[in-house]
């Protein structure tokens, strides 16, 4: 089979009009931020994103944007480094009491962005808060936690409901951000939300919702002076007006550089690219509700099979992407190599097994939708599954819509989505399809799935546990409740004014961007 046959006719037109149009936008005229390469004496970091936070609470967002943002203003117990390994943050030290209870040592002498200090009360009522409250977006990671005990004004033990191998994981991720007990006690939620405070190196200034995040530095910042004055988060959901702010010098660092203006941007004195992998893996979630297209397994298998996701990698996304067969990718545990860098594409067998599903005339209408960030990806599945005999409707939503849609689950047949892993362990792809977390999204139901996941979730024992996730890989893999299309790569712009190296997490740690100034 000709894997790049698909690169004919109709296609290839629609190749090249994606291409022109991701160069024709014109510059939102940013100019007036302070970008860190002006010659002002405030030092200012502005950096571009594709996407908004949801909100400044930490245990009520849901995606990578929005933390990326928010490990700015609130600290966890303990933090990721560059590598991934564990390293202090608000907790000095740690260690495991029981296989149910773990015990924090807290750094002295922190205050919050009011003045109020940081005490094992706040850790009480921070994770307390996430535990038992399932209308919050973090709820699910959290939930396992029954108690958190106050042994003095800096220990906390925290106590799960079970064995719980990743709290650590839990505890170094959204969710886990601080808050302050006594301010949101005296004046309520509501008011933190629209005065957020934390014990972070920056400060809330602004936020005007879907255009910037404005943060200032935390002069009384436990780890000492902060780099930067101000560090503003701009919104630009286009990613040829974030390139046209880049080379404007409105920005200094632009996320989601699209293949097809790398050249431009090195080619530009002052400006280059930086590229790293990113756990965030391009997917397809499939709906298995009674009644749904998607149900069939067939017609499942046929999406798979007719999709080209090296051609994709080689075309779109200019390289930048390794095809996979799983979402957990080398480096979380719980890993398939077996999985990674394989892929599926037989669109002859995927025309066959769509007249076994019964669709021998005209082909089963479905939905796609997707976050306008990902509508040049989505246009070509979209063009590759009607070549093999589908009907597809495009739905593409800006960004906060889908978010919104997301949390949700008002899909229909199936939606595009990157979905990166910021526990670092197979759990936070697969317990999507437990089954009631799977309910109303996909309705997947697999009793042998459930039982591996199940008893996954408090199994200490590393090496079966490892076993257990790879299992359940395989089963997936044949079940198709989502299509893998490949993990993706991160691609940032940078002006001459900073030093950036991307985190495979996609965390922007303004303290670990340096100024080259």
């Amino acid at each position: 089979m000709n894997r790049h046959k698909w690169f004919t006719g109709g296609i290839t037109l629609l190749i090249a009009a994606i291409i022109l149009a991701g160069c024709g936008a014109p510059s939102t005229g940013g100019s007036k931020d302070s970008a860190a390469s002006t010659s002002t004496d405030s030092k200012v970091l502005t950096i571009a994103n594709a996407t908004d936070i949801e909100s400044f609470d930490p245990h009520n967002n849901n995606n990578t944007a929005s933390e990326a943002v928010l490990v700015n203003v609130f600290d966890y117990l303990l933090k990721n480094d560059s590598q991934q390994k564990k390293v202090p943050g608000l907790a000095t030290s740690w260690e495991k009491v029981n296989d149910t209870t773990w015990r924090f040592h807290l750094r002295e002498g922190v205050t919050f962005h009011n003045g109020d200090p940081f005490t094992a009360e706040d850790v009480k009522y921070t994770i307390e808060r996430v535990a038992k409250d399932n209308t919050l977006k973090q709820n699910s990671y959290f939930k396992n936690i029954k108690e958190v005990k106050v042994v003095d004004e800096h220990t906390a033990d925290i106590i799960t409901d079970g064995p719980d191998p990743l709290l650590l994981n839990r505890l170094s991720k959204m969710g886990a951000g601080i808050l302050p007990s006594k301010y949101i006690e005296k004046n309520g939620i509501e008011a933190f939300l629209k005065n957020p405070i934390g014990t972070g190196p920056y400060k809330f200034s602004q936020w005007i919702k879907d255009d910037r995040v404005v943060l200032v530095k935390n002069d009384k910042y436990y780890e000492g002076q902060p780099k930067w004055d101000q560090v503003v988060f701009r919104s630009i959901p286009e990613a040829s007006t974030r390139v046209s702010e880049l080379l404007a010098g409105s920005v200094d660092i632009a996320s989601g550089i699209p293949s097809t203006d790398v050249a431009r941007i090195q080619g530009e004195d002052g400006k280059k690219i930086v590229k790293a992998p990113i756990q965030r893996v391009l997917q397809l979630i499939l709906r298995q509700s009674q009644g749904s297209v998607t149900a069939n397994p067939k017609v499942r298998e046929a999406i798979d099979l007719a999709i080209d996701k090296k051609g994709i990698v080689d075309s779109i996304a200019g390289g930048a992407g390794i095809v996979t067969r799983t979402s957990v990718t080398p480096g979380n545990f719980g890993a398939d190599p077996s999985l990674y860098e394989k892929t599926l594409y037989d669109p002859a067998k995927a025309k066959e097994l769509l007249q076994q599903a019964g669709y021998a005339g005209a082909g089963p209408e479905l939905t796609l939708s997707v976050s306008s960030i990902y509508k040049e990806y989505a246009e070509v599945v979209a063009a590759m599954l009607n070549k093999e005999g589908f009907k597809i409707k495009l739905d593409v939503l800006e960004p906060s819509a889908f978010s919104e849609r997301y949390s949700s689950k008002s899909f229909k047949e199936m939606f595009m989505i990157g979905i990166g892993n910021s526990l670092f362990d197979a759990s936070n792809n697969y317990n999507r399809y437990l089954l009631e977390e799977a309910k109303g999204e996909t309705d997947y139901n697999n009793p042998k799935v459930e039982k591996l996941l199940q008893h996954a979730l408090t199994n200490l024992d590393t090496a079966s546990r490892e076993k257990e996730y790879q299992q359940v890989q395989q089963i997936l893999a044949e079940d198709r409740p989502a299509v893998y299309l490949f993990q993706m790569e991160g691609i940032y712009g940078t002006g001459n004014g900073v030093n950036f190296q991307p985190r495979s997490d996609e965390m922007f740690y303004a303290e670990d961007i340096a100024s080259a100034k």
